[in-house]
């Protein structure tokens, strides 16, 4: 197979973009040229562990001054009716951007863009490992919290390049490349099987180790994006291209070291891989009143990276192929109604060649097949009401399980799943100055026999009685795979109270319900929001504006033993803001903001729970709580010039279990840690100094 990667490099690619627009400006000798340019610099205080949040991706994790400059230039030559536009923005910082268009309306466009993205791991390693961040680092076993901090980073950095032309009026080419380079590493982990000769025991248990092995990133993804649109009187159609191609550096990770004598203790990282899309699509007019939508598409993604160590095949050699087929229709066959109708089939066809890399039974091909359909009626009753109905439908075959691989008893599978659901909306126009609209449905879904795995051999078989089939209280029917009745509702209102106060409120509720088998599982969930936005205009020079929010998730499963668990997720933000003018040359303007995120795992215990379990408990709860406040001002010094001045201060509030509880960290294998300050404050100011060239 054929495939290529566009070479990128950072430094290299921003200067050559800005020469570039610099050659352009000096075209513009009777050209309307407006060029604007920010300089600036910011403070921030705190320790690295208070800004751990905070500088996550604005590069201030790691410097306690930044410098700021940015540029906005634009070209217009009546003449010859060319444009451009070139912006650069935080030109000194991690997050650059550079953007350029060039375009003469109605004949081509030429856009260029070069962004820079940095990614700071908020949590601290504690470790003794040598080489992090490579792909052959070396375990070394230190006491918990004696090693090095060690804090890891990514970075992203990608050139974009695209071509309009529009060769006529009826037809237009448009060309679009990408490609990202991303380095680094971030937080990984293994499971080790040890050998009883390289350590007698391994996490207090002989002959397994956990490990905090972070992954070394080193990967390149390109994209290329090609379509060709023709346009006549009822006709318009497009066939397009879209391909993908990903490329690692590191095709493993080989630990050494303490705990990580296996065999062969090498970890596969993401393999190199590409796809291929073609579509062909469009939409034709019956009548003024009809209209039809098209789309045929039919994607090829394959992955042959070959294997770094001796195996059953060369390489895994995966290929999928999809095809897509899409019809639509949309009428007006009455002025009060408005019909829709499409119909979507997808077919995913898995050519991945079977072979025994187990050691019982081959890898599975996973084909599938996938009809979704949608009908909806609109009707207006009036200038004041207006209806909707429609209905939904999905059905998905996961095709015939590979006879050749192997299932577990105790996680049984459906081939058939089908989905049916109706759901309809009334809006209202109350008043002049209130509307609002509400909306309910309801869906149902089931599906075909299970199908349990055969012990110890490859294939599967078609339960018709799982009562006497399956081991109930063991075995895990998937929830994505269960009969499902999911009900939702939701209101909204839009509210004018006076000439300055404008509200908007929001609810929705919604449940599932699953049936299984089995008593146990996840038996239900719910989620719930409720918002409002507001605005207030206090004056002409002054306006308030605000939000409030409450979010939440529920998640019930049983068990088995009598146990009772439930995880519960709540959001609530709220956000005041006030901009204005204080006086002709000052603008200012602030926002204050609260973020509270709780994560409440709860268990409770039934009469059958035997006396050995505790009479409460569950996990500690996770806390996410944030304030910040942001101020800033902006003064006009003379025509053409500025100086802004802009505050920030942020409190966070974290507490996560998962690394850490009452003063206890969890300690990996080797004595490695994570840790995050719960309590993190800091503080930004920066002055910018605007000036617009005459």
């Amino acid at each position: 197979m054929t495939s290529f990667i566009f070479s990128l490099r950072a430094r290299r690619t921003a200067v050559a973009l800005a020469v570039g627009t610099a050659c352009l400006a000096a075209q513009a000798q009777d050209a309307s040229v407006e060029t604007t340019v920010s300089v600036g610099a910011g403070a921030i205080d705190g320790s690295k562990a208070d800004r751990a949040i905070f500088g996550q991706y604005n590069g201030l994790r790691d410097n306690s001054v930044v410098g700021l400059l940015g540029v906005d230039y634009s070209l217009r030559n009546p003449e010859t009716s060319a444009w451009v536009e070139f912006q650069g923005a935080n030109l000194l910082g991690d997050t650059r951007e550079l953007g350029l268009v060039w375009k003469k309306p109605g004949n081509w466009k030429f856009t260029a863009d070069y962004g820079e993205l940095v990614r700071y791991e908020p949590n601290t390693i504690n470790t003794g490992l040598l080489g992090a961040g490579s792909s052959t680092p070396q375990v070394v076993a230190i006491a918990a919290g004696t090693g090095n901090d060690l804090n890891l980073k990514t970075k992203r950095a990608g050139l974009g390049l695209g071509f309009t032309k529009i060769i006529s009026p009826a037809l237009q080419l448009q060309v679009d490349v990408k490609s990202e380079n991303k380095t680094g590493a971030r937080p990984f982990g293994a499971f080790m099987n040890c050998l009883a000769s390289t350590s007698s025991t391994c996490l207090a248990v002989p002959g397994l180790a956990v490990l905090m092995l972070p992954e070394p990133i080193d990967a390149n993804h390109s994209q290329v994006e090609a379509r060709l649109s023709y346009a006549m009187e009822k006709l318009r159609v497009s066939v397009g291209y879209y391909g993908s191609f990903y490329r690692n550096a590191n095709s493993t990770l080989n630990p050494s070291g303490p705990f990580t004598g296996v065999a062969d203790p090498m970890l596969a990282l993401p393999p190199d891989n590409q796809a291929h899309h073609w579509d062909l699509s469009g939409n034709y007019d019956f009548t003024t009143s009809t209209r039809g939508t098209f789309k045929l598409g039919y994607t090829t993604a394959s992955q042959d990276a070959g294997f770094v160590s001796a195996g059953p095949a060369a390489n895994l050699g995966a290929k999928v192929n999809t095809t897509l087929a899409k019809v639509g229709l949309t009428s007006r066959p009455m002025p009060k109604l408005s019909l829709l109708a499409d119909l979507r089939y997808e077919n995913k066809d898995d050519q991945t060649p079977l072979a025994n890399y187990n050691s019982v039974g081959t890898n599975r091909q996973l084909s599938s097949e996938k009809t979704l359909g949608k009908l909806q009626a609109n009707w207006q009753f009036n200038s004041d009401y207006r209806g909707t109905l429609g209905a939904d439908y999905e059905f998905i075959d996961r095709g015939v399980f590979t006879p050749s691989s192997v299932l577990s008893s105790m996680v049984p599978l459906r081939q058939k799943t089908v989905e049916g659901g109706i759901r309809a909306e009334l809006r209202r126009r109350m008043a002049d100055d209130l509307s609002g609209a509400i909306s309910v449905s309801s869906s149902q879904r089931d599906g075909s026999n299970w199908l349990q795995g055969n012990p110890g051999v490859p294939g599967v078989t078609k339960v018709f009685y799982p009562a006497s089939s399956f081991d109930l209280t063991q075995t895990v029917f998937m929830p994505t795979l269960a009969d499902r009745q999911r009900d939702k509702i939701k209101l909204f209102a839009d509210w004018q109270a006076n000439e300055k106060l404008s509200l908007q409120f929001s609810a929705e509720e919604g449940r599932d319900k699953f049936s299984t088998p089995s008593a146990y599982g996840l038996q239900s969930t719910r989620m719930n929001q409720l918002g409002v936005d507001w605005g207030y205009a206090v004056n002409y020079n002054w306006a308030l504006n605000g939000y409030l929010s409450r979010s939440g998730q529920t998640l019930n499963q049983a068990r088995y033993a009598g146990s009772v668990m439930a995880f519960d997720n709540t959001n609530l933000a709220a956000s005041i803001g006030v901009t204005g003018k204080a006086t002709s040359k000052v603008h200012v303007g602030g926002s204050l903001t609260y973020v509270d995120d709780k994560s409440v795992y709860a268990q409770t215990l039934t009469a059958s729970a035997p006396p050995t379990l505790l009479a409460g408990g569950g996990l500690p709860d996770i806390v996410y709580r944030q304030t910040a406040l942001k101020l800033f001002a902006n003064y006009a010094l003379e025509k053409g010039s500025s100086v802004r001045l802009d505050f920030v201060h942020q409190h966070v509030s974290a507490n996560d279990w998962a690394w850490g509880n009452n003063g206890t960290q969890f300690a990996y294998s080797d004595g490695s840690t994570v840790a995050q300050s719960q309590d993190q404050n800091v503080s930004f100011i920066g002055i910018t100094y605007i000036y617009k060239l005459p």
